[in-house]
């Protein structure tokens, strides 16, 4: 099988949404709770973190970040392109899974965390926003879920 920038985008997709589906049912295998959090929360965001090394590295010399335009032309790479989605994919499922842990020790039923690892899958900081909204409505106070954190 050769290593395509498609291959890659699929394996790197296809490791995340293994560790979103985990994230769900989760609850549903109290056994395996721990176990998956330790895949989703170390393993995954890590295997990604060493394919984006592998794909940042050969691009390093040229990376830029002194203007927007500096930015966008980085993504004009394929390789660097699919690096930044596998940086996307590696840190949240990192916060999902610290958002299904924290919800998990600060009482806020699995059910109300669904939209939130929803959002976060999908659109990231507003999925993090949504749930430290929904903590600190669970919890009644926004002071100590912040001071909690």
């Amino acid at each position: 099988m050769g290593w395509t920038m498609d291959n890659l985008f699929a394996l790197g997709n296809g490791i995340a949404m293994a560790g979103w589906i985990g994230l769900a049912v989760a609850p549903l295998a109290p056994r395996w709770r721990t176990s998956i959090w330790r895949l989703t929360g170390i393993a995954m965001p890590a295997l990604l973190a060493v394919g984006y090394l592998a794909l940042v590295a050969p691009s390093l010399a040229e990376v830029r970040y002194g203007s927007l335009a500096q930015v966008r032309g980085l993504f004009d790479n394929p390789s660097m392109l699919l690096a930044g989605w596998w940086h996307y994919l590696a840190f949240d499922l990192f916060v999902g899974t610290w958002i299904a842990r924290d919800g998990q020790r600060t009482g806020v039923p699995h059910w109300a965390l669904l939209p939130c690892l929803a959002l976060t899958f999908m659109f990231g900081p507003l999925g993090l926003l949504a749930y430290l909204g929904t903590r600190a409505a669970v919890t009644r106070t926004l002071k100590s879920s912040l001071q909690e954190i």
